[in-house]
């Protein structure tokens, strides 16, 4: 029988997954415990991850880092929500804002006395109740005053949009300091126990061999321990989320420098416009049962606001993710644990939530089945909570212009989903599924954004008048747009506070 102890950690491939890994670690087990990253300077990185989600701010809270000087490092820019064009139809704009909508008082949710009027045809829109959506439209941001409680500007949230290498790099380098090693080196094979099939080590290109007692697979899509050496299979989530590749290119910066992600809906696809201070993230995220590459390309290319600088890099991938998240003494992060396309930003949260569970079920050396099962169930909540909110975008739609969309109007989806979409139909109603990532306000937002219109409003609405919903509904829009009038715009924020310095030509 193994006897409990302490582990070396070796962590198998480094970019954002990996050095997110690295630097928790490092900081939360505080040199008890020999932690050894191993990594290939020719092995490039996906690298479209780079807009977030506020969780984020706890990763790098946690790290106690300080988020000035993460910004400068990273050419980040703040993030409050994202804009989705032409998803619900051709033509259509909204918001998916981060934080609260309106204010809550009373009996029911904020949204259902809004409804009730705009169902009406007597409320403007709701981007005009929530100080992030206000805020997005305005390109103004700032960060909470706490200092003011009882106003929207407490009530901020905000994520950010960073150059993924270079966050990797930035934390790299708070992880050696922390007593991380760094291996350079390609993986020639692996090595597992006689009996039990436990991985021992790897042996690099090189000859040498890294031993280990747990190991951290964030290998990306070649999954080389998880898949490579324990087989541990795949969920295809496709006949869902059917988009299997995507184009990535770099821009020049163009002026306003907006404080959200854009998506804008193509005709088997969807394309991403991430705003840094040094650049713009683009990329085309598309179905090749529905387009050529050489289309998706050329829409792209014809799509920029300003000239690339590059050109485009192509990414294959499989919606789904592995059957067990963690197999034996390997645990899966990142895409050699699954795959979500980035349309909500959520890559790098997935990370960080593989990275948080890790810590809470940290194993001893007898590897108990009850705690990797665990966590593999609360891994699986994670993607499938994460998944249905993306095939909402998909299903949501009254486009039926390309075979594409009408597939994704027409197909069935994971039955949780669908009493979601029923029961807001029936009257606006909403709920959030245990720790779910995706509060009642995001659902409500796409939702209502993709045209899936109420035929009603809770009846507890009506313990109010119409002249005191209307009234009520005035003052928070009014107390909004003081509000947003009075914030610096985003590239002001940045400039008086985080401003980077500017990228040297190689």
């Amino acid at each position: 029988m193994n006897e409990p102890g302490k582990l070396d950690v070796v962590i198998v491939g480094g970019g954002t997954s990996g050095w997110m890994t690295a630097a928790a670690m490092s900081q939360v087990l505080r040199g008890k415990y020999n932690i050894t990253l191993v990594e290939s300077d020719e092995i490039g990185t996906i690298g479209v991850g780079e807009a977030t989600i506020p969780m984020i701010a706890l990763f790098n809270s946690m790290l106690q880092i300080d988020e000035n000087e993460f910004m400068r490092e990273t050419q980040a820019s703040f993030k409050l929500g994202i804009e989705f064009v032409n998803w619900g139809r051709l033509g259509d704009r909204y918001v998916h804002g981060f934080g609260n909508i309106g204010q809550e008082v009373w009996t029911v949710d904020f949204h259902q006395y809004w409804l009730k009027q705009y169902l009406a045809g007597k409320a403007p829109e709701l981007d005009k109740f929530s100080i992030n959506t206000a805020a997005c439209a305005a390109n103004k941001f700032m960060r909470p005053r706490m200092d003011m409680p009882k106003s929207p500007l407490s009530q901020i949230r905000y994520a950010f949009h960073f150059d993924a290498t270079l966050y990797a790099r930035y934390l790299r380098k708070y992880a050696e300091q922390r007593g991380v090693k760094r291996i350079e080196g390609r993986i020639a094979s692996v090595q597992q126990r006689e009996g039990d099939g436990f991985v021992s080590s790897v042996t690099l290109q090189s000859g040498q061999v890294v031993e280990g007692g747990l190991f951290v697979d964030c290998s990306g899509f070649r999954a080389l321990l998880i898949e490579g050496a324990l087989k541990t299979g795949y969920e295809d989530w496709s006949h869902w989320l059917p988009c299997d590749r995507a184009l990535a290119v770099p821009s020049q910066s163009v002026q306003p420098l907006t404080p959200y992600t854009r998506s804008t809906a193509r005709s088997a696809g969807w394309q991403w416009r991430i705003p840094l201070q040094h650049r713009i993230g683009n990329g085309h995220v598309y179905c090749s049962k529905y387009m050529s590459d050489d289309e998706a390309t050329a829409i792209l290319m014809s799509n920029l606001d300003s000239p690339p600088l590059a050109d485009p890099r192509p990414v294959r991938f499989q919606t789904g993710r592995r059957k067990k998240s963690w197999n034996k003494n390997v645990v899966a992060v990142g895409l050699a644990s699954g795959f979500l396309e980035p349309l909500e930003s959520t890559s790098i949260h997935l990370v960080q939530m593989a990275i948080a569970h890790l810590l809470t079920y940290f194993p001893t050396n007898g590897f108990d089945p009850s705690v990797t099962d665990q966590f593999n169930r609360m891994m699986t909540m994670e993607y499938e909570w994460v998944r249905d909110f993306i095939i909402l975008h998909y299903k949501a739609t009254q486009r039926d212009d390309s075979p594409f969309w009408r597939y994704c109007r027409d197909m069935e989806v994971p039955e949780l989903l669908r009493n979601r979409m029923a029961l807001f139909q029936a009257d606006g109603r909403v709920f959030r599924e245990g720790e779910e990532l995706f509060a009642k306000t995001s659902w409500i937002q796409v939702m209502h954004g993709q045209r899936l219109q109420p035929r009603g409003y809770h009846p507890l609405t009506d313990l109010l008048s119409e002249q005191e919903i209307a009234t009520y509904l005035d003052e928070v829009a009014g107390v909004i747009g003081a509000c947003v009038d009075v914030m610096p715009s985003h590239e002001q924020f940045i400039a008086d506070h985080c401003a980077a310095a500017p990228i040297r030509a190689a």
